[in-house]
């Protein structure tokens, strides 16, 4: 019953920083991820272009290959190597906003001309036209491939163990090479089963209230 509690005490601690890149990587990706679509939507081709070359880079890339690449890549280079923390953040952040950018490129580009043009009719400017009026029927279309996103962010943080960083599934790992024994590996899975089960209910919950908007 001790090593029990010891796991289970050790893959609590591994959840906080599982739960911290997650939190992190979605306060800063999704912003980052629709500046990134309306960068991709732009006509002007020397900014739509570049936009489009790193989106191809980072979606066609492994992210545990980035994470190499901003873990180790510095100090590969005779450069003085960056936080671990900070090296998993940035490539995290990076590599789900162009993801999220081309969730909301498909959504804003989803959404039928004729309302953009009715709210011109109406007086509006395209700024009021996109926040009144298409924002929230975005949202509605976008929230089934966000909450993929988002169950999948939850399974990718165990790639930070990747540049040693002590989330749940390095815990798990420690103490298999430690005393050789496999159920806290099995036994780690129970928490991203929990993790990925709230937000579940979480989306399932703002769906039903999205309903109103239908697009």
């Amino acid at each position: 019953m001790s090593i029990f509690i010891t796991v289970t005490l050790s893959l609590l601690e591994g959840l906080w920083t599982t739960f911290k890149i997650f939190a992190l990587t979605l306060l800063m990706a999704l912003p980052l991820g629709l500046i990134i679509s309306f960068g991709s939507m732009s006509k002007i081709k020397v900014i739509k272009w570049p936009i489009k070359f790193l989106i191809w880079v980072i979606r066609g890339t492994p992210l545990m290959l980035q994470l190499i690449v901003f873990g180790f890549g510095p100090g590969l280079l005779g450069i003085d190597g960056m936080d671990t923390f900070v090296a998993v953040m940035i490539a995290f952040v990076l590599n789900y906003a162009c993801y999220f950018s081309e969730i909301f490129r498909g959504g804003i580009e989803g959404i039928p001309k004729g309302q953009y043009e009715a709210g011109k009719v109406l007086g509006l400017t395209k700024s009021q036209v996109f926040f009144k009026i298409v924002l929230m029927q975005v949202v509605k279309r976008i929230i089934p491939p966000m909450s993929n996103e988002f169950l999948t962010l939850v399974k990718d943080t165990s790639l930070a163990n990747t540049i040693m960083i002590y989330e749940i599934t390095w815990n798990a790992k420690r103490f298999m090479n430690s005393e050789h024994i496999l159920w806290p590996l099995f036994y780690s899975g129970v928490f991203y089963l929990a993790f990925c089960g709230i937000l579940t209910l979480i989306f399932g919950y703002i769906e039903k209230k999205l309903d109103y908007y239908r697009g």
